[in-house]
């Protein structure tokens, strides 16, 4: 076996071993598409992580601001084709078009 054969054997078995040890203990990951949400307030199947940053952004349902809504944030991504609500940048889930955050900056 030439000397380049061998390396290539090891670099191709540690990056395996480093995959895999990387792997190992990881937190189950679901995927959460905003396809799939039926209602706009439903948070079913949002990890606990985004369900806090959406808190700690101060996400509420209806602006208490009347010109700074999601809808003309320049963070809001709008619902796609048969999706019912939209979503942002900064956090996943359903975002209201009324909605507002702490974040809200507007669309230039």
């Amino acid at each position: 076996m030439t000397r380049r054969a061998l390396l290539k054997k090891l670099v191709a078995r540690s990056l395996l071993v480093l995959g895999i040890s990387s792997s190992c203990g990881s937190e189950k990951t679901t995927t959460y598409t905003l396809a799939e949400v039926t209602s706009c307030d439903d948070l079913t199947g949002l990890p606990e992580s985004e369900v806090a940053k959406r808190k700690q952004l101060g996400y509420v349902e209806t602006s208490p601001i009347d010109d700074n809504i999601c809808g003309n944030c320049q963070l809001y991504l709008p619902p796609l084709e048969d999706a019912k609500c939209g979503g942002c940048q900064l956090f996943k889930g359903p975002v209201l078009e009324k909605g507002y955050c702490t974040y809200w900056a507007p669309r230039m």
